[in-house]
């Protein structure tokens, strides 16, 4: 690939943006009742699973096999990528300690948050770029799944920052301002694909493995948590409909 296009950076830019706006859902669970965000969430997390494992399935794994092959390397790629997220989510799990803070500091277990979900948002950018220079429609279904796991990631990360001490609003103007990262993952990609090349496959092979862990480590033990019938059978028809939506989209040039 020579580098990125001015239409890959167009669409790359106002893709990421969206994903970043999704930060404001913050709003939301600052002014919904509990009782519906118990509701809504878990369907939310259900239709995500199915998008990012429709999306690695469906969209990334077969445009690497067309590409190129799933050669070994491409192999190595995808399984650094689970591995890396396992220890990204370790680190900070292991360090979710709600010691005292000093006064007027931020809390040690807000400090975590906001660094991992600062990471977490650079990365989303830069697979986002990566889908882009692969082709349309890989980006838009990127795109659409990013945007899914988003919502419920968003929510819950208001959550710990408002549960470690912080006011709403300024947990909110945190959640914005690390929302902004997947801004900096994107222009760095897009930066580096016109300087040296070669990105798309192994940024393509990185999202899947994320996509893959994110989806089967944290999305779906979330949904076992579920034990009824009824919210189960909800679950399951969310899931589906996640993959029907990045099935649909294999439509699109």
């Amino acid at each position: 690939m020579l580098g990125a296009s001015s239409s890959v950076w167009t669409a790359t830019i106002l893709s990421v943006l969206a994903v970043s706006a999704i930060a404001f859902v913050g709003i939301f669970f600052l002014v919904v009742r509990e009782s519906l965000l118990r509701r809504v969430v878990p369907i939310l997390v259900a239709f995500a699973v199915g998008a990012l494992l429709g999306n690695a399935l469906f969209h990334i794994i077969p445009e690497l096999a067309e590409g190129g092959g799933i050669t070994v390397g491409i192999s190595w790629v995808m399984a650094l990528a689970i591995v890396g997220f396992f220890v990204l989510e370790k680190f900070i799990h292991l360090h979710h300690r709600l010691e005292a803070p000093a006064h007027g500091h931020l809390h040690p277990v807000a400090i975590t948050n906001l660094v991992g979900d600062g990471i977490h948002n650079f990365v989303d950018g830069a697979f986002i770029a990566g889908a882009y220079l692969a082709n349309v429609s890989l980006g838009l279904a990127t795109t659409a799944a990013v945007v899914l796991h988003e919502i419920p990631q968003e929510m819950g990360d208001l959550g710990v920052l408002v549960h470690a001490g912080l006011t709403p609003k300024r947990a909110l103007v945190y959640n914005l301002a690390t929302a902004g990262t997947a801004v900096a993952g994107a222009v760095l990609t897009l930066l580096l694909e016109d300087a040296v090349g070669g990105l798309t496959r192994p940024m393509l092979a990185l999202a899947a493995g994320a996509f893959i862990y994110i989806a089967g480590a944290d999305l779906i033990p979330e949904l076992h948590r579920a034990t009824d019938w009824r919210s189960s059978i909800l679950q399951f028809l969310a899931v589906v409909a996640g993959f029907a939506v990045m099935a649909a989209l294999l439509a699109i040039d």
